[in-house]
């Protein structure tokens, strides 16, 4: 799927851009695609048989929905958007090289 590569580094940039100041609504959006891009890797790598990726973006698919928000502060959220955005580039790496 050369389409989900792009998307992965598309949406580290989104979370990245997290840790800069913007308006509200920029959150709730990346929050909201983060959501379904994660249901969605969750979903292929279960197809795939790879359980441990499909438990990890199924988890991160329900911490980043923004419904019921998981309320972890700002410092904890640039956290785990460093450390998201870093998967991303890592697993897009990986599978480039494929």
């Amino acid at each position: 799927m050369p389409r989900m590569k792009q998307i992965y580094l598309i949406l580290a940039v989104f979370l990245l851009l997290c840790l800069a100041p913007m308006p509200y609504g920029y959150y709730q959006m990346v929050r909201f695609v983060s959501m379904v891009v994660f249901a969605v890797m969750a979903f292929r790598y279960y197809e795939e048989k790879k359980n441990e990726l499909a438990i990890t973006f199924g988890a991160l698919a329900l911490l980043f929905q923004p419904f019921f928000k998981v309320a972890l502060g700002r410092t904890v959220w640039n956290v785990v958007d460093v450390a998201v955005a870093v998967l991303l580039i890592v697993l897009w790496r990986k599978e480039r090289t494929k």
